[in-house]
């Protein structure tokens, strides 16, 4: 499993991509990396993409975990709130984001949502870009 991330300054907005069969360990690896990057910013938009998952570990009580630290990063003092979009086209990947999308419930400050398709995953996101390859490469 490979899980990275790119902050998009410009546009406010993080791709993050997962590969493979998707490990907590990684997922914990990749938020330390965000929370340690110097151009994090709260409200930040989050694209998570999801096309290439192959497969996750279950583990709820280790996810809650992530997911409450995760929440500490998305629950900025002054209130901003961020849009997170999950891009999942196939099962593997839509499962995940399902499971991912319920551990948001009750944090209101993430608004949270899974996309089937890509040009609406990133028309959600304000991005004029129909597919990603085209966002990242605009981008820079």
């Amino acid at each position: 499993m490979s899980a990275t991330y790119r902050i998009l300054p410009d546009r406010a907005l993080v791709y993050v991509r997962y590969e493979g069969f998707v490990t907590l360990d990684e997922s914990v690896a990749v938020i330390g990396d965000y929370i340690n990057d110097p151009q994090r910013r709260p409200g930040q938009m989050q694209l998570v993409d999801l096309s290439a998952v192959t497969g996750f570990e279950f583990d709820f009580v280790r996810l809650m975990a992530l997911q409450a630290q995760k929440a500490a990063i998305f629950r900025p003092a002054d209130g901003i709130q961020t849009l997170l979009v999950y891009y999942a086209p196939h099962d593997e990947g839509y499962e995940m984001a399902k499971l991912v999308l319920r551990s948001w419930q009750g944090v209101p400050s993430v608004m949270a949502t899974i996309q089937r398709h890509e040009s609406d995953a990133l028309d959600i996101l304000g991005q004029p870009e129909r597919r990603m390859d085209e966002l990242l490469s605009a981008a820079g």
